[in-house]
């Protein structure tokens, strides 16, 4: 079992925790009142868009994740969440609701507080194979790690089993295809045990 996956099994029943929802289509902001209303902390992180009219350009906030948004609540409270108009679903982790680690709530919450203009970004993670879209390197398909605070792309040459890898800026690439690395692939890359 991973550490995530450790993270987000369900607390117990009377624990107060965050829970993530899934709400109908552009339902994000009612359910958030309605949630606020009912004596929930509720959290929406929204981000900031300059939007253009033909006779005007406006700042507007939309859903940072659309269609989601956060509840700190325990399982005592669920029928009431449940019964919120908007509301589809709380997110689960198996056959119990996932349980949102607070630290990463904070860092949700700092980032919409202090960002002017923040973007949806593309989830990557280490040893996700990866294509460099601007830049010197542009094109160069390899897999994304992690060295200490760097990232690295690696590029491989798989019949001589060899590896090279640069530092990387992630905000220059995105994900290429649905291959990861495995866990021996990403240690020989990484130089981890031998």
């Amino acid at each position: 079992m991973t550490d995530l996956t450790t993270a987000m099994i369900a607390a117990p029943e009377s624990q107060v925790a965050w829970h993530a929802l899934y709400t109908r289509h552009q339902h994000e902001k009612t359910v958030d009142r309605i949630l606020t209303h009912k004596g929930f902390q509720s959290f929406l992180p929204v981000r900031r868009e300059l939007s253009q009219w033909k006779d005007r350009a406006k700042r507007v906030d939309r859903p940072l994740f659309p269609c989601y948004l956060f509840v700190q609540a325990a399982k005592s409270d669920w029928q009431s969440i449940l019964t919120t108009p908007g509301v589809q679903m709380i997110v689960p982790c198996g056959d119990k609701p996932a349980v949102i680690p607070a630290e990463e709530i904070e860092a949700i919450q700092r980032l919409v507080e202090n960002g002017e203009f923040v973007e949806l970004h593309p989830y990557l993670k280490t040893g996700d194979r990866v294509r460099v879209k601007s830049g010197p390197l542009a094109g160069v398909e390899g897999f994304l790690i992690r060295k200490k605070s760097v990232f690295r792309l690696v590029v491989c040459i798989e019949i001589l089993g060899k590896a090279a890898s640069a530092e990387i800026d992630a905000a220059f690439v995105e994900r290429a295809g649905n291959r990861s690395w495995n866990d021996a692939e990403y240690r020989v890359a990484c130089g981890v045990g031998r």
